[in-house]
């Protein structure tokens, strides 16, 4: 499995390229929204093979592909509903990933009328659908794929754009609100050493980690390298709050256990460099503050994904 996640054709042997992670192949969902709220047939695009998986259904992984998105399929007592935050764009004669923060409009017929603010994300892992509510969204995602490597950085062309001003959190259910400081784009990636316990909780150790944000604008930079840190980095010149361990509380990533549920990570603390990885996380975010929170028209373009050894 793990050699068909990441792969080194065509690279030198320092590289390797995350499957799919040329962005040039996608699927297309055509699913048409219920009556109640327009009734709209909406495209919805997921990274794979070039195919379609069409119709109000849950979407599984195809073909092979590690890669989950926030383009979802909702269904809320009866009601299908979609949202789409990440595109298929151009890049240097083919195509690439675009990560966009945007209000999801929700008009009920003669009910109700709300918005909330959804950012794009793309992930290793996959999202459970279909999605039945609008609580706690980090737990419709299974975050991370088994990986034992230990790269020494994460490398990928990149795009940002954003319009800047008024940072909000709006979830639909409650009014407006600013959020203090900058809205950015995000990149993380942890490697984990991952064990479940017999109540089916998911814990892990932290192995390595990299989490880079982006504030300003620029056109396309190719190539990047982002270092990944190996042990306990917290007193490191270069650390930040943003780089903790998750307490698995609500706001960390989940993971599907064997029972087939969907659980917080608990990370219980730092491993040693020298540990090996069972799982690896990594995950492209147009806006950083999590759950309904950014500043609307925040773009990340994302191609060419890569590892580094």
């Amino acid at each position: 499995m793990l050699c068909s996640l990441f792969h080194s054709v065509g690279l030198s042997a320092q590289e390797e390229s995350v499957k799919f992670g040329g962005f040039d192949s996608w699927i297309t969902r055509s699913i048409k929204e219920s009556l109640l709220v327009g009734g709209k047939t909406q495209t919805l695009y997921e990274v794979g093979p070039k195919g379609t998986f069409d119709g109000a259904r849950p979407y599984t992984n195809q073909g092979g592909s590690p890669w989950g998105c926030s383009n979802i399929y909702a269904k809320v007592a009866g009601v299908v509903k979609t949202n789409v935050s990440v595109y298929p764009d151009t890049h240097k004669g083919g195509q690439c990933a675009k990560l966009y923060t945007h209000l999801v409009n929700c008009k009920a017929i003669g009910v109700v009328n709300i918005s909330a603010l959804a950012s794009g994300s793309l992930f290793l892992g996959s999202i459970i659908e279909p999605i039945t509510g609008t609580s706690n969204p980090m737990s419709k995602m299974s975050m991370g794929v088994p990986f034992t490597k230990k790269p020494k950085a994460v490398k990928f062309d990149y795009k940002f754009k954003t319009p800047g001003g008024e940072r909000i959190r709006e979830t639909g259910f409650s009014r407006r609100q600013k959020v203090a400081g900058k809205d950015m784009g995000q990149v993380t990636c942890l490697l984990q050493k991952r064990w479940e316990d017999a109540d089916g909780k998911i814990h892990a150790l932290r192995i390595g980690t990299m989490r880079q944000r982006f504030s300003q604008n620029c056109d396309w930079k190719e190539g990047q390298s982002f270092t990944i840190h190996y042990g306990d980095i917290t007193r490191e010149s270069f650390y930040q709050e943003s780089m903790g361990l998750m307490s698995g509380g609500s706001d960390s990533f989940y993971a599907l256990n064997s029972k087939g549920k969907n659980v917080p990570i608990q990370e219980d603390g730092w491993a040693g460099p020298d540990e090996t990885p069972t799982h690896i996380i990594l995950k492209f975010d147009s806006s950083h503050g999590g759950a309904y929170v950014g500043t609307i028209g925040n773009t990340l373009w994302v191609d060419n994904v890569k590892l580094v050894y």
